[in-house]
C-alpha cells in the first residue's frame, strides 16, 4: 500500500468532522479497534454527511445511490475507550458517480483513511447527476492543505 498523499492526513483538508466514541466490542483480542470497528465508524461518518447533504426526503423516488467500493488503508493502531474523529469530504465528482474521502483520527494522529465510491441510479439506471445533487456534493469537496 501507498503511503497516502499527505492533505490525507491532515484534519483541516475535510469539511465535515464527527467524533465517535470507540466500544469495548471494537476490540480483537489484541485489545486493538478490529477492522470492522473501522469499517463501521467510516459507514458512520459517511452517512451523516450524506443525512446532512442530501435529506431523505429531498430524493426523487426513482433515484438511489449504492456503494459500488470501499477502500480501506490501516496506517496506525487505534484504541479502546479513546474516542476517534471521522473527517469526511468529497474528492472526486464524476457523471453518475463520486467518492468520499475520510481520514480517521484518534489522539490528533491520522489511524486509517478511507475511500467510497457511491453511484447514482435513476429509474434503475446510471445517468448523469442532478444539478441539485452536483452543487449539493461540490460544496463539500475537501480542501488539501
Amino acid at each position: 500500500m501507498p503511503k497516502p498523499e499527505s492533505w490525507r492526513l491532515n484534519a483541516a483538508s475535510y469539511p465535515v468532522v464527527d467524533p465517535f466514541q470507540t466500544r469495548f466490542q471494537d476490540m480483537d483480542i489484541n485489545g486493538h479497534l478490529n477492522n470492522v470497528a473501522f469499517a463501521a465508524l467510516f459507514e458512520s461518518g459517511r452517512v451523516l454527511m450524506n443525512r446532512r447533504i442530501r435529506p431523505f426526503d429531498d430524493r426523487p423516488a426513482n433515484e438511489r445511490t449504492m456503494v459500488a467500493a470501499v477502500e480501506i488503508n490501516y496506517l496506525a493502531e487505534g484504541n479502546f475507550p479513546d474516542p476517534v474523529t471521522i473527517t469526511t469530504g468529497i474528492g472526486r465528482l464524476g457523471t453518475s458517480s463520486w467518492t468520499i474521502v475520510q481520514a480517521m483520527f484518534q489522539n490528533d494522529r491520522c489511524i486509517a483513511t478511507c475511500d467510497t465510491v457511491v453511484v447514482c441510479r435513476t429509474d434503475n439506471q446510471a445517468k448523469p447527476l442532478r444539478a441539485e445533487m452536483v452543487a449539493e456534493l461540490e460544496a463539500n469537496l475537501v480542501t488539501p492543505v
